[in-house]
């Protein structure tokens, strides 16, 4: 691990004042104090978040807001995340390990990195971490990755459960920028796909700081569910997962949300599952008809094919919890 210096901040002013410096923010740092023991990133300079007043969780008649710095653990056991927005809470609680969610941050985990094994290993080309060098896993070990979203340049997956909920809630960021000015981001436009760049994964300006989260409440959210299907119980990423909201009344599908994660490039809502059952009679056979439509467009590498029938039946498994 390289040598740091580590800056504690009296504010969000001088948070982001620090940033405009030079540095990278630390939260948990769960993800990145094992990216920098592993010399994946070599910040000179952490500017440290705890001491920062974005701890708060808060529910009101019209929405869920949560404190960047929000610790995981504590927003998955939230009475009024648990009754109201439960996709929320399934996702976090499927999330690594008790003592990893007892640090990690709502910010963190949506800024966390892939796990890609040549991403994190330093003896192996990388794209996302060293651009132009290569993506040594579209003809190497891929079974992990990707099949949605990916390009000639990198076909990592990524690993958030969170954003894989928050994206089928509506959720937006608060963002601070390092001269002070503020901005709300839909979730959806937070990630970028590789491309070409995929060392470029977020939409962030340099120094930009995510404060809090933002989730409507809905009767939707109400009725969510999430699904992670894994190697192993805890502390293991998704080979596959699925998020579905639904209002439902009267036996017709009002509306409806999907999104999948551990097949895309980012957190990937499923539209063409929505579209086949938005308005329609709420059967066991429309929803497997739906379910089938999940996926299109998936480019799966040597591996990883396996993931478009998976990815089907996870959908279908999550959309007859989440109806019935």
């Amino acid at each position: 691990m390289q040598a740091f210096t580590l800056t504690t901040p009296d504010g969000l002013e001088s948070a982001t004042a620090a940033a405009a410096q030079g540095g990278r923010y630390i939260g948990g740092g769960t993800d990145l104090l094992q990216l920098a023991k592993n010399d994946v990133e070599t910040p000179d300079r952490l500017i440290d978040l705890e001491p920062l007043p974005l701890t708060e969780i808060t529910a009101t008649d019209d929405a869920l807001r949560l404190g960047a710095m929000a610790r995981m653990s504590d927003v998955a056991a939230h009475p009024a995340v648990v009754a109201r927005w439960p996709v929320i809470s399934q996702s976090l609680l499927a999330s690594a390990s008790p003592q990893v969610r007892n640090m990690g941050t709502i910010g963190g985990n949506l800024l966390q990195r892939t796990r890609c094994g040549y991403f994190r290993d330093t003896g192996f080309a990388c794209n996302k971490r060293a651009p132009g060098s290569g993506c040594p896993a579209i003809q190497g070990e891929n079974r992990m990755l990707a099949i949605l979203g990916t390009s000639d340049h990198c076909i990592a997956s990524h690993p958030s459960d969170l954003a894989v909920a928050l994206i089928i809630l509506d959720a937006s960021v608060e963002l601070r920028a390092t001269d002070g000015t503020t901005r709300t981001l839909p979730l959806s436009d937070l990630h970028r796909l590789p491309g070409d760049t995929p060392h470029v994964e977020t939409t962030l300006a340099p120094g930009e700081l995510i404060t809090a989260v933002s989730v409507p409440a809905s009767r939707a959210a109400m009725r969510s569910h999430y699904l992670k299907v894994r190697d192993r119980a805890s502390f293991e990423f998704a080979l596959v997962s699925a998020a579905v909201a639904v209002d439902a009344g009267a036996g017709t599908v009002h509306d409806i949300r999907v999104a999948a994660g551990g097949v895309g490039a980012k957190p990937w809502r499923l539209p063409e599952v929505e579209e086949a059952l938005r308005g329609r009679p709420l059967t066991p056979k429309a929803l497997a008809d739906a379910a089938a439509l999940a996926g299109q467009g998936a480019k799966p590498a040597s591996q990883n094919g396996f993931k478009q029938v998976l990815l089907r039946r996870a959908v279908l498994r999550a959309l007859q919890t989440a109806t019935a």
